[in-house]
């Protein structure tokens, strides 16, 4: 709504907030259309010009975005600009030189080697294809083998480039050294990297570069794999399994994981925390494992196929204990007794996905094909909402795209004074909106260190990380401030802060001293004015009877002090203690009074799933909505022997939707806090695979 009232503000949408109050009916196509581009608008909105429909349609329905785009495009550059060309090795190869080197610009999944040890077979060069995987120490024998190929034509092959960033300025010496007139002409140099700020920009300018992305959707995946070696060679592995029925079901098992872990990559956090590059070689390894284990074994050695396909093959991959937790769960399903055993077992909840009848490659084929081209969320265990979640995320990737693109060349005339003229608004605003530091010396005097107290030494280390990131802010916008006024120069620094500000991006000068937020500017200053206002009450009026666990900068400090207290009063070891979880109302307002023990928290949201305030547990979430309020939970310290048992999900706690954080030098992660004990009549099960978490703070 606020986006609505922003675009309302331009003079061509002049009464587009005035005409959803008036008639919000109207408007409702566009909100529940499948193609809500291409829904009439109402009143004068419908003849305005297609972009400026692209806007309205970017405000109301964020995650068509990208389709709404490629009709733009198509309709006004040409088919040829949405449709992405075939890959033609053949075509590649024609176009390059000896001097001019083939560069394989590798995304999540996708494996070149096969096809160019392929194609150096048709162009009888398989013989003399010689592949360096690049690595720490690999740099001069990657320098010999160029040196060798440019004397006697062969190809050299240099793998994953992007693992070796300090050799990259010698290589791309090498290339500019090579002269057509010394170089054999059947000599050339192959690479393949994934995108890094380090690979030499003289290459990519003088190379021909190609991508090859791997098949989208689970039929594609599936079909693909069935015509990949070793499964596609039947005399020799599909058909030669000592225990035929078994092998072939779990092997429709392991290719259906396979695709689904490559493909729940599309659905960004909700999908995994961190999104891995699970490729052909980690199925190819769990196929002859499996085809291994079942010839060498009376009894199918479930435990085993699974420990050496979760934990070692794909598993090795996995650096996050959640997605961890999350891909045993999915091998779970797939390698099991009931594929096995039951005609009835299915792979999905609607029953669309399961292992068909014992039969050759052909038949196995034939219902793939059968399968829907483009997968409902269900497949993969999420709820329908996932589907918003990730045309969402493809919107925001591509407008990020977008603003990088646009680089930071100033404006001209007109244009560069409103943006210069906007950004000293905002930061005239910030500046007299910015209260002054907190006083600690105050804050330590009127609530001091007390042992039996902790939340007052919390109280004063917040103050002061809020005040190192105000004192970042201030200064920096007092510079920005002068600069546009001509009294200052710009340092590098605070061109980028201006960058920033002007698109409503927080500037990178200020994340260096701040708490993890993806929020854009506008929001991100409201959420830190009430982060401080908190603090403030607090200091005047004594701990708060209810704590809004997003305010805090540092969480952790917060809750170990509240373990802290407990221990304290009952004189208990702190590693004996923890938390046990109950669940309270949703409005915080209603708690005037702290507990006796522990602390009572709200202001944090559940993403994949819905809350029954009824009966206090997770349910399934409603259409489009994709964030629920959480409730308000009282966070009950407790002897770990001691904590109440009910069936409950072990859901983690992230301070935002991106997810996943690395480790701080305090031990703890910079984004995950905590997991919570949450009620449910489901098996968890199904909650690990519709990527349920709780959310301190939204990204809008």
């Amino acid at each position: 709504w606020r986006e609505i009232c922003r675009l309302g503000q331009l003079p061509a949408f002049m009464n587009l907030a005035e005409s959803f109050e008036e008639d919000a009916g109207a408007w409702r196509p566009l909100y529940d259309g499948v193609e809500p581009h291409k829904v009439l608008l109402p009143g004068l909105f419908n003849s305005s010009s297609a972009f400026r429909k692209l806007l309205i349609v970017r405000c109301v329905r964020p995650d068509k975005v990208v389709p709404a785009v490629q009709d733009f495009v198509e309709a006004n550059l040409g088919k040829k600009y949405v449709e992405p060309p075939p890959f033609n090795l053949h075509a590649c190869y024609a176009d390059s030189s000896p001097t001019t080197p083939l560069i394989f610009v590798l995304s999540a999944g996708s494996d070149p080697m096969a096809a160019l040890l392929q194609f150096a077979a048709e162009k009888d060069m398989a013989s003399r294809i010689f592949p360096v995987s690049l690595g720490q120490g690999q740099g001069p024998k990657a320098a010999a083998l160029i040196a060798e190929g440019v004397q006697s034509g062969a190809w050299v092959v240099l793998q994953n480039c992007h693992l070796a960033p300090s050799w990259m300025p010698s290589l791309d010496k090498i290339c500019e050294d090579l002269k057509p007139e010394e170089t054999n002409p059947e000599f050339r140099l192959w690479m393949t990297s994934y995108p890094s700020p380090k690979f030499p920009v003289n290459i990519l300018q003088n190379g021909v570069k190609m991508t090859n992305e791997p098949p989208k959707g689970i039929r594609a995946n599936m079909k693909r794999s069935y015509l990949l070696e070793p499964v596609c060679s039947d005399e020799d592995f599909f058909e030669t399994c000592a225990k035929p029925g078994p092998f072939k079901k779990l092997l429709f098992g392991l290719i259906y994981f396979h695709a689904l872990v490559q493909e729940r990559r599309k659905f960004g956090p909700l999908g995994w925390n961190i999104p891995y590059g699970f490729d052909d070689g980690d199925q190819r390894i769990s196929v002859r494992q499996l085809h291994m284990f079942l010839n060498e074994n009376d009894k199918i050695p479930f435990d085993a196929l699974r420990y050496v396909t979760g934990e070692c093959n794909y598993g090795g991959r996995v650096t996050d204990d959640k997605d961890r937790l999350l891909l045993n769960t999915i091998l779970e399903r797939c390698y099991c007794a009931d594929i096995v055993d039951s005609s009835s077992y299915t792979l999905s909840e609607s029953g669309l996905y399961f292992a068909p009848p014992e039969g050759d490659r052909p038949a196995y084929i034939t219902y793939i094909e059968s399968l829907p081209i483009i997968p409902l969320p269900e497949a993969f265990g999420l709820h329908e909402n996932a589907d918003i979640t990730k045309d969402q995320n493809d919107t925001a990737t591509m407008f990020a795209s977008l603003l990088t693109m646009g680089g930071g060349g100033g404006g001209s005339g007109g244009a560069g004074g409103a943006s210069e003229d906007r950004v000293a608004a905002v930061v005239a605003e910030c500046l007299s909106r910015l209260p002054p530091p907190f006083d600690i010396e105050a804050v330590q005097h009127k609530w001091p260190v007390l042992y039996e107290e902790s939340m007052n030494t919390v109280l004063a280390q917040e103050m002061s990380r809020f005040n190192k990131l105000t004192a970042a802010m201030r200064d920096s916008l007092r510079n920005i401030d002068l600069s546009i006024k001509g009294l200052l120069v710009m340092s590098a620094d605070l061109e980028a802060a201006y960058r920033s500000i002007s698109i409503n991006q927080v500037p990178e000068l200020w994340k260096r001293v701040s708490y993890p937020s993806l929020k854009p500017l506008g929001s991100y200053l409201d959420d830190l004015y009430r982060r401080l206002k908190m603090l403030q009450d607090w200091y005047q009026g004594g701990v708060p009877p209810m704590f809004w666990l997003s305010g805090f900068f540092f969480v952790q400090s917060f809750l170990t002090a509240g373990l802290q207290n407990y221990a304290r009063k009952h004189k208990i070891p702190i590693d004996m203690v923890g938390y046990d979880f109950e669940m309270l109302g949703t409005d915080h307002e209603e708690y005037t009074q702290g507990p006796d023990e522990g602390v009572y928290v709200y202001g944090m949201f559940l993403e994949g799933c819905g809350w029954d305030g009824d009966r206090r547990m997770l349910c399934e979430s409603q259409p489009k909505v994709l964030f629920v309020p959480a409730p308000c939970i009282w966070l009950r310290p407790k002897p770990s022997d001691q904590f109440s048992e009910f069936s409950h999900y072990n859901c983690p706690v992230y301070r935002t939707a991106d997810r996943r954080g690395v480790l701080a030098t305090t031990g703890h992660s910079t984004n995950f806090v905590m997991y919570a004990k949450l009620p449910t009549d489901q098996d968890p099960r199904h909650w690990i695979m519709r990527g349920v978490c709780l959310l301190s703070q939204l990204s809008e």
